[in-house]
C-alpha cells in the first residue's frame, strides 16, 4: 500500500521554513523564507494571509519567521529573526507585537 497526501497546500512562492497544524481548529500555518505565513483548512483551502514585518530595505528582505504556534482559542504566534514575536487571530487580525533580544530556540 501507498500512501497518499490528504491535500497539497500551495501559495508559497520559496521553501517552508516552520509549520504547525491545530487540529482542533482544522488548520494548517506555514511561514516561507522569503514571504507571508499562509493559514490552509486540512483540505487544501488558502484561507488567510499573515502579512510578516518588513524591513527598511523593503520586502524583499522581510524578516523570515522562524516558529509558529496555534492555540486551540483561535491564536497564532509567530517568531521571526531579530526577536521579533506577534500574535494574530485565525482571521488574520494582527493583535499583538514584542520585540526581545533574548534568542528564541
Amino acid at each position: 500500500d501507498f500512501a497518499t497526501p490528504r491535500a497539497i497546500l500551495t501559495g508559497h512562492d520559496y521553501e517552508i521554513t516552520c509549520a504547525t497544524i491545530c487540529a482542533e481548529l482544522g488548520l494548517v500555518i506555514s511561514g516561507s523564507k522569503e514571504g507571508p505565513c499562509l493559514i490552509h483548512s486540512m483540505n487544501g483551502d488558502l484561507l488567510r494571509t499573515l502579512e510578516g514585518p518588513e524591513t527598511l530595505e523593503g520586502p524583499e528582505h522581510c524578516l523570515r519567521p522562524k516558529l509558529i504556534q496555534a492555540s486551540r482559542e483561535g491564536q497564532c504566534v509567530i517568531y521571526y529573526e531579530n526577536g521579533l514575536f506577534r500574535v494574530f487571530s485565525v482571521n488574520g487580525r494582527l493583535q499583538a507585537s514584542m520585540e526581545t533580544d533574548d534568542k528564541i530556540k
